[in-house]
């Protein structure tokens, strides 16, 4: 413990840079690019970048590129916006053991453990995430401080911690327990006044009316939209009656099929012409079967790179075992029932986002938000290109910022990384990210 200690004190004292700013103007050259929009791939693509955003977009050959541009070449490489994950844990990076991760790393989660899982999303490609259930001080931190570049990682929204009816004891740092409706309205209140981006609310059947109601008046009054975490199938209709933005997670359901009452709504908001923006989270159950399979991934060291190494050395040993962790509730039974569920949401309308919940037990944040997108392919029936634009464009627009990014367009900030390969082909070729813009910035 006490060697644990003093290396993450070496990780507080500056650890993460930010890094330099970006040269005036650069052109990328060469790549086949998928521009988020949905348009049909570009070759041979020039993207001029000045400062923090995109200049021009057009073709070797038709796009003249200035004489004074620093050329980065994408030959051979798919070239696309950076990915948006709609559902990362940045209190958690994986770790096994809760208990001791509670005990351990929370306390140290603004000054250490947050930045490392920002920056290893960052180096993952994803350049704009929205952080769910952390503790309240260390989110409006992180986020301001990515903000003013003293650190590096995703643009940020943030949520703070849960409102809910039981939350474990040793989890009331990032999960607040709701006692009432004036106890409701006034946990509400804190963490919009606080300058949350977002009101999560976790389990929104098992609170009372009165309990609803008092949170989603102080969304109303504050502006601050409110988002529904699902635990159980019946938090769907609950949650979108009371007028829910959107939903968070699949629960932990066991049927194929969705409750009568849970269809009806998402069926009666995609008639309304607003679907209901949906992340399910699903990459973690899957991930974590796999690997009690076949943990080798686990000694791929390209999951530590921007982890303090006493860190990455603790949650390597706590995956020792996988097998053993008991992590997730029946989890091959859920597992057997999860292609069926994200094809039933997306069937009565829902907008499947990627949304990966990196941070859960053997769920790493550096792999994370590449294989919820690989799982939208292969569970939930989305093309290639359908799981390019929700993690982009789409996901964009669920957070009201697509003006500003989600797809190459002259205007938007540089938000673009680059794999090699054809991406439409091969969908895990994400797993590869070799160049990360965000920001006009280069991070990879």
């Amino acid at each position: 413990m006490r060697r644990v200690a003093a290396g993450l004190a070496l990780c507080a004292a500056g650890l993460f840079a930010a890094a330099a700013q970006p040269a005036d103007l650069r052109a990328l050259v060469g790549g086949t690019l998928l521009d988020g929009a949905g348009g049909p791939p570009l070759a041979n693509s020039v993207i001029l970048i000045d400062g923090e955003r995109i200049a021009a977009v057009g073709q070797v050959g038709t796009l003249e590129i200035p004489a004074d541009a620093t050329v980065i070449s994408t030959e051979g490489m798919t070239v696309l916006p950076g990915l948006i994950d709609l559902q990362v844990r940045l209190a958690e990076l994986g770790h096994g053991d809760r208990a001791r991760w509670d005990e351990v790393y929370l306390p140290i989660a603004e000054r250490v453990v947050m930045p490392a899982a920002a920056q290893a999303l960052l180096l993952a490609g994803v350049t704009t995430a929205r952080d769910v259930g952390s503790p309240l001080e260390a989110a409006l931190s992180v986020r301001e401080r990515i903000r003013a570049q003293r650190i590096v990682g995703p643009t940020l929204t943030v949520s703070g911690p849960s409102l809910e009816h039981h939350p474990p004891a040793a989890e009331q740092a990032r999960r607040w327990l709701v006692a009432g409706a004036a106890d409701a309205r006034q946990k509400a209140e804190r963490l919009a006044h606080a300058g949350v981006d977002f009101l999560l609310v976790s389990g929104a059947s098992e609170l009372s009316d009165a309990e609803l109601a008092a949170i989603v008046q102080v969304s109303r009054d504050t502006g601050v939209p409110w988002q529904a975490e699902v635990r159980s199938d019946a938090d769907v209709a609950r949650a979108l009656a009371a007028g829910a933005a959107g939903l968070i997670g699949l629960g932990s359901g066991l049927d194929a099929a969705w409750p009568e009452a849970a269809v009806a709504e998402l069926q009666a908001r995609a008639a309304r012409g607003q679907p209901v923006p949906w992340t399910a989270g699903a990459s973690a159950l899957t991930d974590y079967e796999w690997l009690r399979v076949n943990p080798e991934p686990l000694d791929d060291p390209g999951w530590r790179e921007a982890l303090p190494k006493v860190v990455a050395d603790d949650v390597r040993v706590s995956l020792a075992d996988v097998a053993a962790l008991n992590a997730y509730e029946t989890p091959a039974l859920r597992r057997a029932a999860l292609g069926a569920r994200l094809r039933g949401a997306r069937a009565a309308g829902a907008r499947l986002l990627v949304g990966s919940d990196a941070g859960e037990p053997a769920h790493l944040s550096a792999r994370a938000t590449w294989q919820e997108i690989e799982e939208l392919v292969l569970e939930a029936g989305l093309t290639p290109a359908e799981a390019v634009r929700a993690a982009t464009l789409d996901a964009a627009a669920s957070l009201g910022i697509e003006h500003d990014t989600g797809s190459v367009t002259p205007g938007k900030y540089a938000d673009i990384i680059a794999v090699h390969g054809d991406l439409l082909r091969h969908i895990d070729r994400l797993e590869d990210v070799v160049i990360v813009i965000r920001h006009g910035r280069r991070h990879r």
